[in-house]
């Protein structure tokens, strides 16, 4: 087995899936912390698969020294919520509104004109700013004047709860500390959103310990969002993980654990092409069908915990047009 293709491959496809993720919905996310986040829990990820740090050092290509001191640097950087220069230019501007083109340039003058400026051009296109005026005697103020982060911590509270949620429903018996670690946030940070996840009985809290009985991000809706896209993720690699620990990528007609993927070229004149399009929303359908089912006959006749065999079905379906 050959894996360095493969994981240079993955690496540069994730990456792309993260920029598109920074970018969605007009939002800048900080990036600075990625790296560092990768090293840490990749260590943590290796060293708990039973490798020892020399071993895990030289995989790094590095010295064991220097090893353990960059894991123990970075453990204390990694899960603080460090603010791009996007948000601390709104904020500027929120609380010196309005001001001008000049006066925000020398404020962050140790940034570099070319990028403030390139980051107040991103905030006027993406609306978050309004600009007056053209050149040096611009006047930039906030779109909306009575939301002070405006639209940045709105998204991250709203996107918290399903978050929260499909976390706990893939790691049952998490305590908020552990909770806190797998999302890179404080313990106060989650309180409210917990409460608010028990509250409506999405979460069950046993003892300081939170299990999700389901996990269901009806479709259609505007908010959870990314929920949905992390447990898809999650639900991919868990699968592929899974095949590759037991030694063998080779599929099988019996198969109960691993994937498929098929590739339909069609046109719009095809005799197939709204079978093949169609398709999503028919499995859709008839997976929503069957999930009911097994969620209602579950209701009446609760599976025991430690009978409990999870299965995990992903699709999905992606449609690239003629340019």
């Amino acid at each position: 087995m050959h894996p360095k293709l493969l994981i240079d491959a993955i690496t540069r496809q994730t990456t792309v899936l993260i920029a598109q993720l920074s970018t969605s919905a007009g939002l800048r996310a900080p990036l600075a912390h990625v790296a560092d986040q990768v090293f840490v829990e990749l260590a943590r990820e290796l060293e708990s698969q039973g490798l020892g740090k020399k071993v895990v050092a030289d995989m790094f290509g590095m010295a064991l020294r220097g090893y353990q001191k960059k894991v123990q640097r970075l453990g204390l950087l990694v899960g603080t919520r460090e603010r791009t220069l996007w948000e601390t230019v709104l904020e500027h501007v929120h609380q010196h509104q309005p001001i001008s083109r000049s006066s925000l340039l020398t404020h962050f003058q140790l940034d570099g004109e070319e990028v403030v400026a390139s980051v107040v051009r991103d905030l006027v296109q993406t609306g978050l700013l309004s600009s007056t005026g053209q050149g040096p005697v611009s006047v930039y103020r906030i779109t909306t004047e009575h939301e002070r982060r405006v639209m940045l911590e709105a998204d991250v509270e709203q996107a918290l709860g399903p978050m929260i949620w499909a976390t706990v429903y893939h790691n049952p018996g998490l305590g908020l500390s552990e909770l806190g670690a797998l999302l890179n946030l404080r313990e106060d940070d989650l309180q409210v959103a917990v409460a608010e996840l028990v509250a409506s009985e999405k979460l069950t809290r046993t003892e300081g310990r939170l299990t999700a009985k389901a996990l269901l991000v009806p479709v259609g809706a505007e908010s959870g969002w990314e929920a949905a896209v992390f447990d898809h993720f999650q639900a991919v690699v868990s699968a592929i993980g899974a095949k590759v620990r037991m030694g063998t990528l080779k599929s099988d007609v019996r198969d109960r654990l691993g994937g498929a993927t098929l590739t339909f070229d069609v046109s719009a004149s095809h005799p197939l092409a709204e079978d093949v399009l169609g398709l999503l929303a028919k499995v859709r359908a008839e997976l929503n069908e069957l999930w009911n089912r097994v969620h209602h006959h579950n209701a009446q006749s609760p599976v025991a915990e430690s009978e409990r065999i999870r299965v995990r079905f992903y699709f999905g379906q992606s449609v690239i047009e003629p340019e």
